[in-house]
């Protein structure tokens, strides 16, 4: 009897194991196929379980002309900014281990230049404490191609936002700087250093440092914006950002990457304890999530309308890579119902369906607007059922209505009209503008 008891017991524990590993792909792909469906996005995902792909898909398009449109493919390298940083902060690591570089090294070893340079150091700027005014490639400056004299001239420009190691603040320009350190140090190229210490070492064949723009020549997927059809999105030239966010890759070369990372491929144990070491949330090339009330770490990368989410769940060795060459619904909330599925909780694939208002309430918001007191003068139409929000100057751009008087331009710019007030309020990045609708 004890023996039977023992052996439903283990059949049981088979059977929660097996359910508990079940992955539903049929889930996963209506997820995806309704971003394609309703233009709320485009890009490429892939799950690993140490090391063997469990899910793999791409949607939408890499190249758009007119009516020809280039599928995105397992090939198909994006722009995964600011996941950069991990694989600058790995090859910085290495020069350490190697004892070539040490995480107390002060900038002015290197540049002199910057400010504070003599009591920053190594290890602050991979933490973001080093206090080095953010890169902040503006305008037109950010689209052409630098030398990196001139990125360097313009980060020291930048006054210090505090004291070395006074807190924590993200910074791309610290990590502009650790890629050149790499190459000062290493002796190579930045893309060179990065094939040699990591690519070739764990088989990313898709992996590199972008040059000049994307290139769909080389399967490079452009970015695009959705704006009553998918427009080709303006990105930084790949001289700026550097070791901070200029690499090129597939979600299946990230997998690939991360798990090698974790696995100790690439550094060493007491390495990797110091990347994931969390200060103000904030590790050395590596920064923490929570899902589903586990810890995973990695990095999220954004350039203009690219984006990327890299994250691993040691416990499970489970990685996740979602790129984007169209970040229109929000990634966050794309890599959240992914994880959802995955670990089978619960979650329901939005339907993204449209706010009808009627044309009467549309022509109440119509007109001109103003904001008192300075030139800025905007336009405001209704086409039909849809509204339109033009710019002196510019295209308009249709609105998508989230309520009667709620609309937005995707992902960013939230737009309420008050029309008792004759006022229109848009919201991009936490900061309000109120407009005011002309006589």
């Amino acid at each position: 009897m004890a023996k039977l008891r023992l052996a439903a017991l283990l059949a049981l524990t088979l059977f929660t194991a097996v359910r508990a590993q079940t992955l539903d792909k049929a889930k996963l792909d209506q997820l995806l196929d309704r971003l394609a469906e309703k233009n709320k996005g485009m890009g490429g995902l892939t799950l690993a379980k140490d090391g063997n792909v469990l899910y793999s898909r791409s949607f939408g398009y890499s190249q758009i002309d007119g009516n020809e449109k280039k599928p995105l493919n397992a090939e198909t390298k994006y722009r995964i900014g600011s996941i950069t940083k991990t694989f600058t902060a790995v090859m910085i690591f290495q020069l350490v281990e190697e004892g070539k570089l040490k995480l107390t090294d002060t900038l002015d070893k290197f540049f002199p230049q910057i400010p504070n340079a003599a009591r920053i150091t190594i290890g602050q700027i991979l933490a973001h404490r080093s206090g080095i005014h953010n890169l902040e490639p503006d305008g037109s400056w950010g689209k052409q191609p630098r030398t990196k004299d001139e990125v360097i001239a313009r980060i020291a420009q930048g006054q210090p936002d505090f004291e070395p190691d006074a807190r924590h603040l993200y910074s791309n320009a610290g990590y502009v700087l650790l890629g050149y350190i790499v190459e000062k140090v290493g002796g190579k190229p930045y893309q060179e250093a990065l094939k040699e210490r990591i690519t070739s070492k764990v088989g990313l064949k898709n992996t590199y440092l972008g040059a000049g723009n994307t290139d769909p020549g080389k399967n490079e997927a452009l970015s695009y914006r959705y704006i009553g059809g998918w427009k080709e999105a303006a990105e930084l030239d790949f001289s700026i950002p550097g070791g901070a966010g200029s690499i090129l890759s597939t979600p299946a070369d990230m997998t690939k990457f991360i798990q090698a990372l974790f696995d100790l491929k690439l550094v060493s144990r007491d390495s990797l304890k110091q990347m994931t070491t969390m200060r103000d949330g904030e590790g050395m090339g590596m920064e923490p999530f929570s899902f589903a009330g586990k810890t995973l770490y990695g990095h999220t990368g954004g350039s203009g309308s690219s984006g990327a989410w890299l994250a691993y769940f040691p416990d499970e060795k489970l990685a996740l890579a979602y790129t984007t060459n169209a970040k229109i619904y929000p990634v966050s909330n794309i890599v959240t119902g992914v994880f959802d599925i995955y670990w089978n909780r619960p979650f329901q694939v939005p339907a993204f369906d449209a706010f009808d208002v009627s044309p009467e309430v549309l022509d109440r918001y119509a007109g001109h607007y103003t904001i008192p007191g300075t030139p800025v003068k905007v336009t405001v139409s209704r086409d039909g059922a849809t509204l339109y929000f033009q710019p002196a100057g510019q295209s308009a751009v249709p609105l998508e209505a989230t309520a009667e008087d709620k609309f937005k331009i995707e992902p960013f710019v939230v737009f309420e009209f008050d029309a008792a007030k004759r006022q229109m309020t848009i919201t991009r990045a936490g900061q309000k503008r109120v407009f005011t609708k002309e006589e």
